[in-house]
């Protein structure tokens, strides 16, 4: 089941994202989570792996670039999408330069462009996740990785940290 972030410091325009990808959230099956807090988003995806992150660029306490980049760094295969009323080139140009965004969606959004957006976001997450399956496939074949690591990586993408357990001496998990 795909899972998308929204994030904007502004509530009302959370909610109307929200609203505007009713429909698709429905046909995709689509989870969605809002944030209005960019430290919060950031604390969340350490977590929870996402298939598309969709952030305004004007924020407090971070711009959009900003968190969108260290976004990629956490979850390189999210796709990752900005949302602002800025049409400012060089905005534009550092989300594609820097956070490497796959659209820009500007504010205030036509309804049927954002939903073809989200479609075609899904289009190409699904290419990536069917381009590391079969170069993992190939890696396995080759001897270069073993099962168990393909299995660890595999696990990894879905539940990001689930691989790095910190054990006890006496073999008990340790919580942090």
């Amino acid at each position: 089941m795909p899972r998308i972030l929204l994030l904007d410091d502004e509530q009302n325009v959370l909610l109307a994202l929200q609203r505007s990808l009713k429909s698709i959230s429905k046909e995709m099956e689509m989870t969605i989570d809002l944030f209005n807090s960019p430290s919060e988003a950031l604390e969340h995806i350490r977590h929870t792996a996402y298939d598309f992150i969709i952030s305004d660029y004007h924020m407090p306490a971070m711009n959009g670039i900003q968190f969108l980049s260290v976004a990629k760094e956490m979850q390189p295969d999210a796709i990752r999408m900005m949302l602002s009323a800025s049409a400012e080139f060089k905005t534009i140009l550092g989300a594609i330069n820097d956070a490497e965004v796959f659209r820009y969606i500007a504010k205030p959004w036509n309804q049927d462009e954002l939903i073809d957006t989200v479609k075609l976001a899904a289009a190409r997450r699904q290419q990536i996740v069917e381009e590391h399956r079969l170069a993992d496939e190939l890696r396995v074949q080759r001897g270069v990785i073993t099962p168990q690591e393909e299995e660890m990586k595999r696990l990894e993408e879905t539940d990001p940290g689930i691989t790095k357990v910190k054990w006890g001496p006496d073999g008990s998990v340790l919580l942090e």
